[in-house]
């Protein structure tokens, strides 16, 4: 017994017809591949560490005040844990916290309960009321302020030997009269020096603009940078990170209390705006109109360019499905089966055999059988069947 391969039909697409179809989805993802390996390499070459890095040569890395820092006999570390920050803290201490608003209210109540009585120097960059509440209580942050070279306007020694700096960003006002606010821009100080029990403080610096390598060497922003920086042999440069395990709070908080407050308003205005849009589109939505056809075409001329579709195609499997399902159509009526059974060769088949019990040809493979192997098949095919249908008919 051999086994027979079927002939290719137009539901086989070939390699070229792959290739085709989907050559433009694999050069989008080729381009998209490349473009993230690129952005990755440049990523990794040029901007090895962050913003405000003290090990950073980039225009907002700050390796150039760590150098003086080191020139002038301060040493200087980087830590990116709450617990190395903690630990460091005391009075031979200077403790820089970047971005203070990122830390979490347990992380900024540890830095508080560390700092508070160390006798050592904290130093919050650009710190708003999501850290103010925590690590400077009663002080208040206002509109920012752009950042420009400033005057003192106070007579702090860090500030009046420094002169002009280039200051600005948040505004703070306080209502304890020991502190000092130096570089006020509309009224209210963009830094401001608090000072804590013993010879502690914290300094609140409006913007970091002053440290970064870019524009440490403009008007008086290295002698002020090192004022507020070196006042003790050590500085304790805190960069917060994702991998430090305290800032998980011990995983009480949800997914949702991460989520901004802004973002819930802008999706409840989304799903409004979407809402009123489907609105809009359904009211034009009406009945459905009948069109006139600006040409009338036959039914013969009709069929004969189906034909050809189908011939061009090489949709042998199409086309005898096509001649199939029509003489099943009517053949049903004929022979008082149900339009719905039409197509079931359990009822269809022994209708057939019952009309004509002695046709000599098969009726099942005729109307449900495989696709033909070639084009004599097809017509043979359809030959065969428009004289079943006559035996029907006559029978």
């Amino acid at each position: 017994m051999t086994a027979t391969t079927a002939a290719p039909t137009s539901t086989s697409a070939t390699a070229r017809q792959v290739w085709t179809r989907t050559r433009g989805l694999v050069l989008a993802l080729v381009i998209l591949i490349a473009a993230g390996i690129a952005i990755a390499a440049l990523h990794t070459t040029n901007s090895q560490h962050g913003g405000l890095d003290p090990r950073s040569a980039d225009q907002n890395g700050t390796r150039a005040v760590a150098q003086l820092l080191t020139s002038q006999g301060v040493s200087t570390r980087v830590v990116t844990t709450l617990d190395e920050a903690t630990a460091a803290a005391g009075p031979d201490t200077t403790l820089l916290i970047t971005v203070p608003d990122l830390l979490t209210e347990g992380q900024q109540r540890q830095l508080r309960a560390a700092t508070a009585e160390s006798g050592g120097r904290t130093i919050l960059i650009a710190p708003t009321a999501p850290s103010l509440g925590v690590l400077a209580p009663d002080v208040h942050a206002e509109g920012p302020a752009s950042v420009k070279p400033r005057d003192p306007g106070c007579t702090q020694p860090a500030a009046t030997k420094a002169g002009r700096a280039s200051t600005g960003g948040v505004r703070y006002s306080a209502p304890d009269e020991r502190s000092d606010g130096c570089y006020p821009a509309a009224g209210l100080p963009t830094v401001l020096r608090i000072p804590g029990p013993g010879q502690g403080d914290t300094v609140l610096l409006g913007a970091p603009d002053l440290l970064v390598n870019d524009h440490l060497d403009e008007e008086g922003n290295a002698s002020l940078a090192l004022h507020l920086l070196g006042t003790r042999p050590h500085l304790v440069w805190y960069l917060p990170s994702l991998g430090d395990a305290s800032a998980t709070d011990g995983g009480t908080r949800s997914f949702f209390d991460l989520i901004p407050s802004g973002w819930l308003w802008a999706t409840l205005q989304l799903a409004l705006a979407a809402a009123l849009a489907a609105i809009w589109r359904a009211r034009r939505l009406g009945p459905l109109v009948t069109e006139r056809l600006p040409v009338a075409v036959r039914a013969s001329e009709a069929t004969e360019g189906r034909a050809r579709l189908y011939r061009k195609a090489n949709a042998r499997d199409r086309a005898a499905q096509t001649l199939r399902s029509a003489s099943r159509t009517r053949l049903a009526p004929l022979l008082g089966v149900a339009a719905s059974a039409a197509h079931s060769p359990d009822v269809l088949i022994p209708a057939v055999s019952t009309r004509i019990p002695a046709t000599g040809r098969d009726p099942l493979s005729l109307l449900f059988g495989p696709t033909p192997a070639d084009d004599a098949a097809l017509v043979r095919l359809a030959d065969e069947l428009d004289a079943l249908e006559r035996e029907v008919r006559t029978s």
